[in-house]
């Protein structure tokens, strides 16, 4: 049995200006703002929350299904997925459009300008959960408006259980939208940003959505993350990572992590440190789907960790 993992496929291009932008940009004069950066150092990253989510499935040895929409420039990509073995079966290619592609420009204080083109990912509602097969949960991750409500409803009406990750659509729903998604769902996962806008969108508290769900997970970044079950709160710490690199895709990586102790039967205190290891493990890697390991390798870093064996 397989995941069904709804949401985005992504090309990230990412461009380094060597200098600060505030040196360039005059506050007197962005009424009529018309400026250049030189970036001599550029790369492109397969990205997407779908994307993401099922490579780090991969890696920890689950089964995912990637459904989503993409544009005619996606072969690279496709080739990535088949050399990870990754099933890309319900991938639709939309013709005369462009995979969504994130486009960043960064500089030395950090600081980003980032375009986003949607692209095929506007097409998602065209896929449907019903071709899928062999399915024994789902995620329903950032994508197109329309794909995202459509899929949660297909979710429901078949009983399959499914992952609502509102991610960065969240601004695009309202609270009724919200509540109905978390009624849907089996499971719902925010950061703790997210938290606070579905709380406020929602009217309701996290322990009230809890009450409403197997689960609600609040990921805190360094300080770790809350799994509030409608008996109690558990806490789940924070892993040290051997670098901080980037911070891009942490959150589907600890994603794929939920979905595999969910998948594996393991209890609330595994699954929940499963994801943080995950999420430890990517930030120590630039891009979204660079990091490695072998799931023998993550149940010895997972002993180190924690002390005990999966």
């Amino acid at each position: 049995m397989s995941a069904l993992i709804c949401g985005s496929m992504a090309y990230d291009t990412i461009m380094v200006f060597h200098d600060r932008f505030k040196n360039h940009i005059l506050p007197d004069k962005v009424h009529m703002l018309n400026i250049s950066f030189l970036v001599p150092d550029m790369r492109r990253e397969t990205g997407g929350c779908a994307g993401n989510i099922a490579y780090n499935l991969k890696l920890l040895g689950g089964d995912g299904k990637i459904m989503a929409t993409v544009g005619r420039d996606f072969e690279p990509y496709a080739d990535w997925l088949e050399q990870c073995g990754i099933d890309t079966s319900h991938i639709r290619v939309i013709e005369n459009t462009y995979t969504a592609q994130a486009f960043i420009t960064t500089d030395q204080d950090d600081n980003q300008i980032t375009a986003f083109h949607p692209g095929a990912m506007s097409f998602s509602h065209e896929n449907s959960v019903e071709d899928a097969s062999g399915i024994a949960m789902g995620i329903v991750a950032p994508d197109g408006r329309d794909g995202m409500l459509e899929h949660a409803q297909q979710f429901a009406e078949r009983n399959i259980p499914f992952i609502f990750d509102p991610g960065q659509g969240l601004p695009m729903f309202d609270g009724e939208d919200l509540r109905r998604f978390i009624d849907q769902a089996s499971w719902v996962t925010v950061n703790d940003y997210e938290a606070q806008l579905l709380e406020e969108r929602t009217g309701l508290t996290p322990h009230e959505i809890a009450e409403r769900v197997k689960a609600l997970i609040i990921t805190r970044g360094g300080e770790g993350s809350h799994i509030y079950t409608a008996e109690h709160r558990i806490e789940i710490p924070a892993v040290k990572p051997r670098e901080l690199l980037d911070p891009t895709g942490c959150g589907d990586a600890y994603r794929a992590g939920l979905i595999y102790g969910l998948m594996n039967d393991m209890d609330w205190e595994t699954t929940g440190r499963i994801a943080s290891l995950m999420g430890s493990l990517k930030i120590a890697h630039h891009g979204t789907q660079n990091h490695h390991f072998t799931p023998d390798i993550f149940a010895v870093r997972f002993h180190e960790a924690f002390g005990y064996h999966l």
